[in-house]
């Protein structure tokens, strides 16, 4: 226990003397959260919408005025040409491109129904559906208007079903709530697996590797020592991120944070394992972080962190049984947003910690002492 002890204590040494380990620990969550918790987000915020009117009377101008007043629309001028709106759709200056016909107010008062065009830049998939949506959405409520109009009801009253909505967990539909414990999860995991396996193969370049060989350690009170420091400072590195989180984001907090910090501790065993077998197939660092990022961003894509797991083909699911960052995702958001207990997640602490000992026992029989 001493030699472990010792080991230890050379390791955390070691890595504060590391001038670039500390901006690691301490400055990647912070740049992390800010950015990415803002940046990657499926929010439309801002469209940028172009209309060619060529009905221009009353009712066309009408309609305009009801995207000019969303707080989600721009107008951006363009010239009465719909060749001219479509170059800006090409040069992405346009999201979408509106064409109000003539005969627009003619076909309203004669009761018909009125055509419009939409022509909407579908680069980006997500985007385009909900700028479709959110479009289809005012001119629905538009023609409803003048539906009740026509048939001569009150528009302050229109005999309607009254639906009140409740979002559960996250009532304010803040992204931010979503990502920051998915952001969290990659921070945990790059420190548990990257850096361990990067700290073992240094020992190797450097040579001082060579020289704990030759002395009476043993296997596992070397690999214990080499572990057990990356295990605190990323349990560390987690409730660092959750009080940055809280404190810059207001995430909600509704689980138990010793049954999230109980299951990072499970799920560090399996990254630090990861890392140690990494590390026992590669000889620089150069290998080991290419490694490294083949397989955290696959693992990464595939948890769900951006895109739902359930809209995955089954092979992806399948495979997801395997990934442990898919089991981190579910629980760290299960525990801090819905609140969950260990009834809750117990298939994922029982997989996770499976996968733990089945990782952890392959890497240490994978690495020599002597290698």
């Amino acid at each position: 226990m001493r030699s472990i002890l010792f080991i230890i204590q050379k390791e955390f040494l070691q890595i504060f003397r590391n001038k670039t380990m500390l901006p690691i620990i301490f400055m990647v969550p912070i740049v992390q959260l800010l950015i990415l918790a803002n940046a990657a987000t499926f929010e439309l915020k801002n469209i940028n919408l172009s209309v060619i009117d060529y009905d221009n009377t009353l009712r066309s101008r009408e309609l305009i005025r009801h995207f000019e007043s969303s707080p989600f629309y721009s107008i951006i001028p363009t010239e009465q040409s719909v060749d001219k709106a479509v170059e800006k759709v090409h040069a992405n200056k346009t999201d979408v491109v509106l064409v109000i016909p003539q005969g627009f107010e003619k076909d309203l008062d004669n009761v018909e129904t009125p055509k419009v065009q939409l022509l909407v830049n579908a680069i980006n998939g997500t985007s385009a559906s909900l700028a479709n949506a959110y479009t289809s959405q005012i001119l629905i409520g538009y023609s409803k208007n003048i539906m009740l109009e026509k048939i001569g009801l009150n528009i302050s009253k229109p005999p309607s079903i009254n639906v009140k909505t409740n979002y559960w967990y996250n009532p304010e539909l803040k992204y931010s709530h979503f990502m920051v414990p998915g952001i969290l999860v990659v921070l945990v995991t790059i420190i548990g697996m990257f850096l361990t396996a990067l700290n073992l193969v240094r020992e190797k370049e450097i040579g001082t590797i060579e020289q704990i060989n030759v002395t009476p350690i043993k296997r596992y009170q070397f690999i214990a020592g080499k572990l057990i420091p990356f295990w605190i400072i990323a349990m560390f590195e987690l409730a660092f991120g959750l009080a940055i989180g809280k404190l810059l984001f207001d995430i909600p907090i509704n689980g138990s944070l010793i049954l999230l910090f109980s299951f990072a501790g499970v799920f560090l065993v399996l990254a630090l394992g990861g890392g140690l077998l990494l590390s026992s197939s590669s000889s620089s660092q150069q290998q080991v972080m290419f490694l490294s990022f083949f397989f955290i961003i696959i693992c990464i894509l595939m948890s769900g962190i951006f895109t739902p797991v359930e809209s995955m083909p089954n092979w992806a699911k399948t495979i997801n049984y395997i990934n442990p960052l898919y089991y981190f995702m579910k629980v760290n958001r299960m525990v801090l947003i819905k609140g969950a207990n260990l009834a809750d997640i117990r298939e994922s602490f029982i997989s996770i910690s499976v996968l733990a000992v089945i990782v952890i026992t392959f890497a240490i029989l994978r690495y020599r002492k002597t290698t």
